[in-house]
């Protein structure tokens, strides 16, 4: 029996498929070329488990042909497995095959009804979101075309449309979220920002770690059809890309993934002369209740505690607000604020008070910062905390300007 606060339960999981080397198509070939017909047993998953709990983001990740999307397509029941179970709790909605169950000779507006009816909505519900999915796919003034005048970027607009509008509580992501163009695919970002947001559980296959590091509360590391580690997104990745790295022989590949490499370490650099240091760090919203997630214009404080190895003269304490591609949107410190100069020799406590968090929807992370004097590091700690901003306005930018309009 699935645990209650799990939305997917894996258990012991094995999927073997038969490889053939050369089989034969017709009666005569089989007959005069029987050795076509040898195959090997290839076990792509051996005895694979874990769990995600409702509302997570896990990310799967490894080389080609380990059973990352295998395993993806055991959870929508595409394919099932040799031995284990699967158990999942709720509506499940994939886009994997984007497109699938499309008829190119209907309109795009009748292969809504056709694809969302697959997704298990009925005739109403598809009413209901019908203008919400042809207005995110941007495809209206093509709506009742065909979709064999579509061109493939139409087509898997119109698909993705479809399949993140069916309200669904498991939604499982393989290798499509380089779908249209750049507005195109910060819009869908976004709207997988919202949707994780909103509770729903989220799966996502992809060789692009970005992305998953972006969504993801986790990753899992699948190798040789068995789980190498699995924890959070950066640690998994370093490790991952050291594998990569010793395993690629091309120089230029080599060197890419040094780059990646020299990435991660660099986002979670902490260096200063540890005379002080912070210990713990908490992000509360307006409701009292520890958190990683916020609304645009919701208030956050930040709660961080210090210990003190050794007397700091002339301390200044110090924050920066970084959006998830690395701009800086905001920063500021004791001495800029204009506070009495101070000493610190013990242990204490800092709160910071920002009521109004007015940042448009994405991933943001906080630095923390103890110096001394002008600018001399104590404990510099790079992406202390990591947070979103979500809501249901689309404007665009890095913070939301308060402004109203006037027409005549």
């Amino acid at each position: 029996m699935i645990d209650s606060n799990n939305a997917i339960e894996v258990r012991g999981v094995t999927k073997k498929f038969k490889v053939f080397y050369d089989k034969g198509s017709e009666l005569k070939e089989k007959m005069l070329f029987w050795k076509r017909n040898k195959y090997e047993n290839r076990t792509v998953l051996d005895n694979i488990s874990f769990s995600v709990k409702k509302g997570e983001a896990i990310g799967l990740v490894g080389r080609n042909g380990c059973g990352k999307s295998t395993t993806l397509k055991l959870l929508t029941k595409i394919i099932y497995p040799n031995s284990g179970e699967i158990e999942m709790q709720g509506r499940v909605s994939s886009l994997i095959e984007l497109g699938a169950g499309f008829h190119p000779d209907m309109s795009g507006r009748e292969n809504i009804y056709t694809n969302a009816a697959i997704f298990g909505l009925k005739r109403k519900e598809i009413d209901a979101r019908l203008d919400d999915i042809i207005a995110f796919s941007e495809l209206e003034q093509f709506i009742d075309n065909p979709v064999r005048t579509y061109s493939s970027g139409m087509y898997t607009r119109l698909a993705f449309s479809v399949a993140i509008n069916v309200d669904a509580d498991i939604l499982l992501i393989d290798e499509i979220l380089a779908v249209g163009d750049a507005n195109f695919q910060a819009k869908c970002f976004n709207k997988l920002r919202e949707i994780k947001a909103s509770g729903t559980t989220i799966v996502i296959v992809s060789h692009s770690l970005g992305q998953i590091e972006q969504i993801c509360d986790r990753s899992i590391w699948i190798k040789d059809g068995h789980i190498e580690m699995e924890g959070m997104p950066k640690d998994v990745h370093l490790e991952y890309l050291n594998y990569m790295s010793e395993e690629r022989m091309d120089q230029q590949e080599k060197e890419q993934i040094r780059n990646q490499q020299n990435e991660l370490k660099q986002r979670i650099k902490r260096y200063g002369t540890q005379d002080a240091t912070f210990t713990e760090k908490k992000m509360i919203g307006d409701d009292g209740q520890e958190k990683t997630t916020f609304k645009t214009g919701e208030g956050m404080t930040l709660e961080l505690d210090y210990q003190v190895k050794k007397k700091v003269v002339d301390a200044v304490f110090g924050y920066g607000i970084f959006r998830s591609d690395g701009l800086w949107v905001y920063g500021t410190n004791t001495r800029i604020d204009r506070m009495d100069n101070f000493d610190i020799d013990k242990d204490g406590h800092i709160t910071i008070s920002m009521p109004h968090l007015d940042l448009i929807p994405g991933q943001y992370w906080i630095d923390i910062t103890i110096e001394f004097g002008e600018g001399n590091p104590v404990d510099y700690y790079k992406e202390a905390l990591k947070f979103e901003v979500v809501s249901n306005i689309t404007d665009v930018g890095v913070s939301r300007v308060e402004h109203s309009w006037k027409l005549s």
